[in-house]
């Protein structure tokens, strides 16, 4: 019994994971460093291409209820990222460098995965075939999908700027977490994961302006007569302020729980800065992504006091994800309803973030070998946030499916219902972690599975 996964990102590494650590050899196509797609730069596999956070641990929410799930499914992602983690509050963010090196390694050193650097033209040869391409799969590859998948729907994603710590003007900035949450004492005496950039209502007004008449950059590497549909989750920040004039006030650059130590008082407006790396020496702007020209984010970025003499090591980017009709493609263990040896996973699924795309990665994963050993499909129940995922993408019904990333909106409601939402989320999240583990324990071959 062999299996096939095509694609190194963080689906395809889970995949493949999931199946050798089921006694399935698997061969693994990755087509860098021979051909990169418009959004990586990096040869490593598990590569993250836009933001370094991979959203809140907290238990009693929908993005750490998922990983605490994929940590009970045996996920290689959870398992390098908290090896490599930095400073982000409640969130778990990671030096992406050291994460992808860390996945690298993993795969690398399995005895059951062999890593072929090659692109894939057409779908290889195996028992069962996972294909983890992306959002952005190659055109040979993409052409193949469209004749058995049908035209792709799409949208446009984009990704933040990166700058050095040491860049930022300190005098015009603060340590601090939202709300003082979970937050520690640095070596410098400062407090708080996330570096703060104040700005009263006078230097907001001016850098909104100047933000929403900047000049963007064309889509040159896309069909340029496509009219772009941007995500909601990913949204540009210049896109976001062109819908008024308090949109990114109300949004990314809220001022609520913080206080600005200079001055003692709440902020009109806040851009936050989260480590990018372990070292902290490097920052990611916190929901800036955005399309505006590279000349454009260092003139208009320059407006926040803080950064007026930034130096960026990377600016931010737009680039077409491509995501599949799964609901009329694909089942809930996200294998094609058609052609029983193939299995989907990742962003091309419809599921939105770095973590729901490694879920699904498992998931597919789990369920390539389980039909390779003739074992029953693995589902967990709809009350989990893996379970709801993939009955997302398999069951949708309405007219516009659009990608779905965690959230508590996904799964039934408690009953009976419970008001307050802190406690009502944490009873969300027990329930899905108890769900989940007596379907494992339910599963016939769950222990031979693993």
């Amino acid at each position: 019994m062999t299996a096939a996964v095509i694609g190194g990102g963080l689906a395809g590494t889970e995949a493949a994971w999931a199946l050798a650590d089921r006694g399935i050899d698997v061969t693994l196509y990755e087509m860098k460093p021979h051909r990169f797609s418009p959004a990586h730069k990096s040869d490593k596999l598990g590569e993250l291409v836009c933001s370094n956070s991979l959203k809140a641990q907290r238990l009693g929410s929908a993005a750490g209820l998922l990983k605490e799930e994929m940590r009970l499914l045996g996920s290689l992602c959870m398992q390098v990222a908290q090896t490599c983690a930095v400073p982000a509050g409640g969130a778990l963010a990671v030096d992406r460098e050291a994460f992808a090196a860390g996945i690298t390694a993993a795969i690398e050193a399995h005895e059951r995965i062999t890593v072929v650097r090659r692109e894939c033209e057409t779908i290889p040869e195996a028992d069962a075939v996972i294909v983890a391409s992306g959002p952005l799969a190659s055109e040979a590859l993409s052409a193949e999908l469209t004749a058995m998948c049908g035209e792709g729907l799409h949208f446009y994603d984009a990704a933040a700027p990166i700058v050095t710590t040491d860049s930022v003007d300190m005098t015009a900035a603060f340590y601090q977490s939202r709300y003082d949450r979970e937050e520690g004492e640095r070596d410098d005496g400062a407090t708080g994961d996330y570096l703060n950039c104040p700005m009263n209502k006078e230097e907001y007004e001016a850098f909104w302006e100047a933000l929403v008449t900047a000049e963007r950059a064309p889509l040159h590497e896309f069909d340029a007569a496509d009219q772009p549909t941007v995500y909601e989750g990913c949204m540009p920040i210049e896109v976001l302020a062109s819908r008024g004039r308090d949109a990114i006030r109300f949004g990314p650059m809220k001022p609520v729980g913080l206080r600005d130590p200079r001055t003692g008082h709440r902020p009109w407006a806040v851009l936050q800065l989260r480590a990018e790396n372990r070292e902290g020496t490097l920052r990611n702007l916190v929901g800036f992504q955005t399309n505006l020209k590279f000349g454009e984010q260092k003139r208009v970025f320059g407006l926040i006091p803080a950064l007026k003499n930034a130096e960026f090591v990377r600016y931010g980017v737009m680039h077409r994800n491509t995501f599949i009709d799964s609901p009329h493609l694909l089942d809930a263990t996200f294998r094609m309803r058609r052609d029983p040896h193939l299995f989907f996973a990742g962003q091309m699924t419809g599921v939105e973030g770095y973590m729901e795309s490694a879920a699904s990665g498992i998931l597919a994963g789990i369920n390539a070998a389980a039909m390779l050993k003739g074992a029953a499909p693995f589902v967990p129940e709809a009350d989990t946030m893996t379970g709801a995922l993939s009955r997302y993408i398999s069951g949708y019904e309405g007219k516009d499916f659009q990608p779905m990333g965690a959230n508590f909106g996904v799964l039934p409601p408690i009953e009976p219902p419970i008001r307050d939402k802190k406690l009502r989320y944490e009873a969300l999240s027990e329930r899905g972690l108890r769900s989940l583990k007596e379907t494992m324990d339910a599963h016939p071959f769950w222990k031979e599975l693993t």
